[in-house]
């Protein structure tokens, strides 16, 4: 018999610091991506090979939202104090709780407001998020 699996968007939940973030865009709604370079190579002109390996646990997040998601209005506030002061900061943790994988990190900022877009009916908005040191567990 085949195995069978199972995946509910309802239970991807997101936190922003103590910010629980609703109002996703009705597709794809969270992706996560290494900013670092991974693993380099360098090849010598004799063949030998030398690899380097990025230190780099940062990561880039982008959360897309319905236009009347409230979160927009957390993640333009976090924006602003950060723009201000420098104290736009916060922790993120996703979950797949299905899924059971976990993405998480201490200290994160949104790089720029999300593009603002009005028209005939609903748009989305997506934010991106820079996570310093992150981690899948």
């Amino acid at each position: 018999m085949a195995k069978v699996t199972t995946y509910n968007p309802r239970k991807v939940t997101c936190a922003l610091g103590r910010h629980i973030v609703s109002g996703f865009a009705d597709d794809s709604f969270i992706s996560i991506e290494s900013n670092g370079d991974g693993t380099s190579y360098v090849v010598g002109a004799d063949g030998e090979v030398a690899r380097s390996i990025d230190p780099s646990r940062m990561y880039k997040v982008k959360i897309a939202l319905l236009q009347s998601s409230s979160t927009n209005d957390f993640l333009q506030d976090m924006y602003d104090k950060d723009q201000l002061n420098g104290n736009g900061t916060f922790a993120v943790s996703i979950n797949d709780i299905i899924g059971e994988e976990r993405f998480v990190g201490a200290v994160a900022w949104v790089t720029k407001p999300a593009t603002w877009a009005r028209g005939k009916a609903q748009s989305n908005r997506e934010w991106e998020i820079v996570v310093g040191e992150g981690e899948f567990k």
